[in-house]
C-alpha cells in the first residue's frame, strides 16, 4: 500500500527546461560563453547545478572550467531571477495530484534543485501548502542519487520506504529511489529517455500521469476486492 508518493521536481512534476537553459546562457554569456538549447540542458541537469554548471562550461569549450568558480555564484543569482521563465506543469500532472489528495495519500517533492528555487517553483505553480513537504538541495545533506533525502522525507511524514512511491525522470532518481528501499517509476514525459530509466531496472516505467494513477489504486485497494476480481 502506498501512504506517500515522492516526486522528482524538474522533468517529473514541472517542465522547467527552459527557465534552466536561460539562467545557463545567461551564466555562459557572461564569460563569452555559449549559448546551449533546451536538448542539452536536458542532458546536463539532474545532479544538482554544480554538476549542471560544469558540464555547460565543457560543452561551451571551457575544458579546463577556468570559469567554475566564478560561475557558480552568478548562475544561483541569475537563478533567484528566472527560475520560473515559462515553467509549467505537466499534463496530467494536475490531476494526479488531485486524486493522490482525495485517497489521502501524502505528496511531497525531493529535488536536487537550490531548496529555495523549489520551494518558489512548487508554490507559484501549486500554492503555498499543497504538498505535505517539499525538499530542495541543502548543505548537511547529500544529494541524488544518495538515497539521504529521500529518507528523511519519509520519515517526516511518518512512512516507512515500503509505504513511498518514488517517482523521477532520471537514472539519477532511479538509483535515489531503489537506494532507498522505496518502489520506483520512472516517468516518460520528462529530460531522458526510456532507455535510460529502463537500464535501472525501477519496478514501473510510466508514460502519463493518469498511469500512476492505476499503480496507486492497485496497489491500495483492499485485499478483498482484489481477489473478486482475480
Amino acid at each position: 500500500m502506498y501512504r506517500l508518493c515522492i516526486f522528482d521536481l524538474d522533468g517529473t512534476l514541472l517542465n522547467t527546461v527552459n527557465a534552466l537553459t536561460y539562467t545557463t546562457n545567461v551564466t555562459l554569456a557572461a564569460f563569452g560563453l555559449g549559448p546551449i538549447v533546451p536538448e542539452q540542458t536536458k542532458r546536463m541537469v539532474g545532479d544538482g547545478y554544480r554538476t549542471q554548471m560544469e558540464r555547460a562550461l565543457k560543452a561551451c569549450g571551457d575544458e579546463k572550467l577556468a570559469h567554475y568558480e566564478a560561475a557558480l555564484p552568478l548562475y544561483m543569482e541569475n537563478f533567484a531571477k528566472y527560475c520560473m521563465k515559462d515553467v509549467k506543469p505537466y499534463e496530467g500532472i494536475e490531476h494526479l495530484l488531485e486524486y493522490l489528495r482525495k485517497k489521502q495519500v501524502k505528496i511531497a517533492v525531493f529535488s536536487n534543485k537550490p531548496h529555495d528555487q523549489a520551494v518558489e517553483n512548487i508554490e507559484t505553480i501549486f500554492g503555498k501548502n499543497y504538498f505535505d513537504c517539499v525538499r530542495g538541495e541543502q548543505a548537511g545533506t547529500p544529494k541524488k542519487p544518495a538515497p539521504d533525502g529521500a529518507l528523511i522525507v519519509c520519515r517526516e511524514m511518518g512512512m516507512t520506504p515500503k509505504e513511498c512511491l518514488y517517482l523521477g525522470d532520471t537514472n539519477t532518481d532511479m538509483k535515489t529511489g531503489i537506494a532507498a528501499g522505496m518502489d520506483t517509476a520512472g516517468v516518460t514525459w520528462g529530460f531522458r529517455d526510456r532507455a535510460e530509466l529502463e537500464a535501472l531496472s525501477p519496478k514501473y516505467i510510466v508514460e502519463h500521469p493518469s498511469q500512476v494513477e492505476m499503480i496507486v489504486e492497485k496497489a491500495n485497494m483492499p485485499n478483498e476486492d482484489l481477489n473478486e476480481r482475480k
